[in-house]
């Protein structure tokens, strides 16, 4: 009969699975995607190299990984600041600020993730973020706009658009550095979301109002 694995078996590799991509995100917090090797990986993650290469053959595997990984966490804040809101538009300016907080809590790795210059494979791997990213912005803008809160626009470049003004102004290269005090996050944060919102074609009082009811999310970054 061939070998059938036990469910603690598969229990037990997909936590060792989960515990590797968990210390590339580590890494990647400290030293960016370029420190994001499997031998530093596996000393985080207090096994062999070789255990690594089992489950991830190359860096790029891993990296895919650990990419997928990020992106379904950052999509689910995003998901669960525009449910608290209470309409489309609000839902909007939610989602902004989240996205906008939870950069700056953890700038390092955020450039890692969508700007860090990196080999091209890398950046092949790092690509389907930033299209998830705009096509989950792109959602909210067709549903405000739906909703008759935005002005008929080309949806896929407003998201487009949105997406690369927000990563300029947080993360960037020309970007300011990252405030040193909350208020100052708060303060960073809300101008972006203005901006973001007079550009997509909201009235600067509506806008405004907006923003100051959007709530600065918690982080698990």
């Amino acid at each position: 009969m061939p070998y059938r694995q036990t469910e603690n078996v598969t229990r037990r590799l997909a936590a060792r699975r989960d515990a590797i991509v968990v210390a590339a995100g580590d890494v990647a917090a400290e030293g960016g995607m370029a420190a994001v090797q499997i031998a530093p990986v596996a000393i985080r993650a207090g096994i062999a190299a070789g255990t690594v290469y089992r489950y991830f053959p190359a860096k790029t595997d891993l990296i895919a990984a650990l990419v997928a990984t990020l992106c379904a966490r950052e999509l689910a804040a995003l998901e669960d600041a525009a449910k608290a809101a209470p309409g489309p538009l609000s839902a909007l300016a939610a989602a902004i600020t989240s996205f906008a907080a939870r950069a700056l809590a953890s700038r390092r790795l955020a450039f890692a993730l969508i700007a860090e210059p990196v080999e091209p494979e890398i950046d092949a791997a790092r690509a389907p973020y930033r299209q998830a990213l705009v096509d989950e912005f792109g959602k909210f803008i067709r549903n405000a706009q739906a909703g008759g809160r935005l002005p008929d626009q080309d949806v896929a470049l407003a998201a487009a658009a949105l997406v690369g003004a927000l990563v300029e102004g947080l993360i960037g290269p020309l970007a300011p550095a990252a405030p040193d005090e909350p208020a100052k996050t708060r303060m960073r944060v809300q101008a972006l979301a203005l901006f973001a919102l007079r550009g997509l074609g909201v009235v600067d009082a509506r806008a405004r109002g907006l923003v100051v009811q959007a709530v600065l999310p918690t982080t698990d970054k």
